[in-house]
């Protein structure tokens, strides 16, 4: 059999490709490992009071961390197929939700007393949050990892990149419900820390497993 009656063989019964099966396998691992990543910051290490939701804190918290995930899904979504020259619009909405946090973040550190600025920022627990956060996001890191291997990635560092960032947020999400640090500007800056050394190694990960 001749190569081009091959081809014509297989592609006889092909049909259209079934439509959201990136954006529904994406939604189902990162869902699971954002519970997991919940149980275990809540069982784990404590909830936070519930005299703290009384402040903007914790809400900016999730509100950032959920931005995030979301964006970061759309992100991964859309490297998860061969052609990627839509990507621009999620990594645009990324950047966006970062940059937005940054300047709360600054702005609640500018309002800040001067001599309890440092303070603040650094708070109690300023080495140990990057590292939870990462340690949070790796259940989310290997299922979304896991879902895009069943996909198509041509740009496997990129789309691990994309993947662990989703997951550094669910773990920054799960840390949110636990973490009882005050300041805004230790938020906006501890947790994106964190969920940039997910993002690496997402990206470090997804360039030996995401290869064709």
């Amino acid at each position: 059999m001749k190569t081009e009656q091959w081809i014509e063989l297989l592609a006889s019964g092909a049909g259209p490709a079934p439509r959201g099966v990136a954006a529904w396998r994406l939604s189902s691992a990162l869902a699971a490992g954002l519970a997991a990543s919940i149980g275990v910051a809540v069982l784990g290490l404590g909830a936070v009071p519930g005299a703290m939701y009384a402040t903007p804190t914790p809400w900016f918290k999730l509100a950032y961390a959920g931005a995030l995930v979301a964006a970061a899904a759309w992100l991964a979504s859309k490297l998860a197929r061969p052609l990627v020259a839509g990507a621009w619009p999620p990594a645009l909405a990324v950047a966006s939700v970062v940059v937005l946090a940054s300047v709360i973040g600054f702005a609640d550190w500018w309002q800040t007393p001067a001599a309890a600025r440092l303070p603040a920022l650094f708070g109690h627990s300023s080495w140990s949050c990057p590292v939870v956060v990462l340690l949070l996001s790796l259940p989310a890191l290997g299922a979304t990892l896991w879902a895009l291997r069943g996909l198509a990635p041509t740009r496997p560092r990129a789309a691990g990149a994309a993947a662990g960032l989703a997951a550094g947020a669910a773990g920054a999400f799960g840390y949110a419900l636990s973490c009882t640090e005050p300041a805004i500007s230790f938020s906006a800056l501890w947790y994106t820390l964190g969920m940039a050394a997910s993002a690496a190694l997402g990206a470090l990960l997804g360039a030996r497993t995401l290869r064709w």
